[in-house]
């Protein structure tokens, strides 16, 4: 039998991809008459549910999807692609789509927001379907006993604007990207610039509803106080549905200072130096005073754009410019701030302030969900709890140099962060940790040599960092999910491959997260590459 030649070889080769993709399609629509038939009856007539049900043949179902998709290496043509995107419109949609997913065997990822960065809620190996919160978005602020109803489809720039419509004088401390849908953010910890003082989104909640594995919707009483533990920096996507969380207001002054201060290696002042003091005061100064610094390879000013380090200081100050001016004077001298320098202003411009808005841009765009870019990107993190010696800054500046692209950003801790117990939630990085690190890393250029060439950089600089940071285990921060630090197959070692990234997210909460996923969800249907695992005896 002569072998097949190329000239017959390739139309066989094509009847095999029109079969298979056939055989896909195919199977995508009885997937999706299978769960309008079985949503329709119960929660909406036929008619109804093609309105928040929407498979790949949907004209809508790309923007649906891409919509929400905020790192490029998530939105290729050789991305996996959900079967059906379901949008939901109220909690009972929510408690259907679980019975019926879990009815039809279908692998359900919950999205919230899409800042995901390693794409966990919108992407899997295997068949899934996307619940997408994006329509409920409901925020009920009171302002009488200082707190709010916010549905976890809304983005943290709608909760501070309906914060701001009620108070000039409450803010609830969360991230400082407007963008960032709250359900993963609280569920997942959620930090931002007032930590120091009032610690994280979830050292901040009061109540929730979810639906849970059976498709109940149940608040903090109902779900018991280990599921409610678990919901206050576990992820949710683990354990059910955050449907809204109720969040404790925290009290601002009316008038808040920011400043931006910038050094670069190659210049007089010694960058070195107010680096490695910064270490020491950033987690020790005022708790009213939050000081961000980034590190980047940047081109010189001095030096006819060679290569050099730029350290940029963001900071917020709870309190007047002078103040501030006068406990930097005292506590970093190094760093040469002045009160020209410094903004006075409230805390919902600095908010603006903080999501780069110029200065006379006006709340309401607070109220827009669409970034103004979105790039190609990576993340990782890490925790430091010893500063790094100036010899070892200086060497940390040469790596970067020789990376080229690859930047760090520095997250001062301390003040609130240090008093409350690491096993309060389930976030443990607290006291002992002088700040946390991401490293970080965007590009724009297209094509695989482009993405090895980046992600190449950031994994170096992140191998470069090792003797540094913690140990025992390495620490990580779980809403900078992290796919290169370990994933599950959700099959019968699942425990023992969850242990790999378990231990850095949650440290010694691990083992009791895994036992509360084993009791309210013992048949593993919440799930994702991250999720925790299930240990049945």
């Amino acid at each position: 039998m002569k072998p097949p030649t190329p000239s017959t070889l390739f139309p066989l080769l094509l009847l095999v991809v029109l079969f298979l993709l056939s055989f896909n399609l195919g199977a995508s629509d009885t997937t999706y008459d299978g769960l309008v038939q079985c949503l329709s009856k119960r929660v909406l007539p036929p008619n109804q549910v093609s309105k928040i049900v929407y498979q790949p043949t949907n004209a809508s179902f790309t923007t649906v999807l891409n919509d929400h998709v905020r790192n490029l290496r998530y939105n290729t043509s050789t991305t996996p692609k959900p079967l059906i995107i379901i949008t939901p419109l109220v909690e009972s949609h929510v408690s259907a789509a679980v019975v019926c997913a879990t009815a039809l065997r279908l692998h359900m990822k919950i999205r919230s927001g899409g800042h995901d960065y390693d794409g966990i809620s919108y992407v899997s190996p295997n068949p899934f379907i996307i619940l997408d919160m994006f329509n409920l978005r409901s925020i009920e602020v009171n302002i009488q006993d200082e707190s709010a109803w916010v549905q976890t489809g809304s983005t943290l720039g709608e909760l501070y604007y309906r914060i701001w419509e009620k108070s000039k004088v409450h803010a609830f401390p969360a991230g400082i990207c407007p963008t960032v849908g709250v359900g993963g953010h609280v569920s997942g910890g959620g930090y931002g610039n007032l930590l120091r003082k009032y610690g994280l989104a979830v050292d901040n909640l009061l109540d929730a509803r979810i639906a849970d594995a059976r498709g109940r919707i149940l608040d903090r009483r109902a779900m018991g106080e280990d599921l409610f533990w678990a919901i206050s920096g576990g992820g949710g996507a683990s354990f059910g549905i955050v449907l809204a969380y109720r969040v404790k207001l925290v009290r601002v002054p009316e008038t808040v200072t920011v400043f931006r201060a910038e050094l670069y290696l190659d210049e007089k002042v010694n960058m070195t130096d107010m680096v490695h003091k910064w270490q020491l005061v950033a987690p020790s100064t005022d708790v009213d005073l939050f000081m961000r610094m980034l590190i980047q390879p940047v081109s010189s000013r001095a030096n006819n754009g060679k290569k050099t380090v730029r350290a940029s200081v963001l900071a917020e100050f709870l309190g007047p410019a002078d103040r501030l001016v006068t406990i930097l004077d005292k506590d970093l001298p190094e760093l040469g701030v002045k009160k020209e320098i410094c903004m006075e202003m409230s805390w919902i411009q600095s908010v603006l302030w903080w999501a780069n808005f110029d200065n006379n841009t006006a709340p309401t765009v607070l109220l827009d969900r669409t970034p103004d870019s979105v790039y190609f990107l990576k993340r990782k993190s890490d925790y430091v709890q010893n500063p790094i010696t100036k010899a070892n800054l200086d060497r940390l500046w040469n790596k970067l140099i020789t990376l080229g692209d690859s930047g760090l950003v520095f997250n001062a801790y301390g003040g609130r962060m240090s008093e409350i117990p690491a096993t309060a939630t389930p976030f443990p990085h607290r006291a002992g940790n002088l700040y946390k690190i991401q490293h970080s890393i965007n590009w724009s250029e297209e094509g695989p040599e482009a993405e090895k060439n980046y992600m190449t950089q950031i994994r170096e600089s992140y191998s470069f960092m090792e003797p540094f940071v913690s140990r025992n285990p390495r620490g990580a921060f779980l809403n900078y999910r992290d796919l290169d630090i370990g994933v599950t197959s959700n099959g019968k070692d699942s425990y023992a491959e969850g242990l790999v990234y378990g231990l850095k997210y949650f440290d010694r909460n691990f083992d009791r997260l895994v036992k509360v996923k084993t009791a309210v969800d013992p048949t593993n249907f919440f799930r994702h590459q991250q999720s925790i695992p299930v240990k049945l005896d």
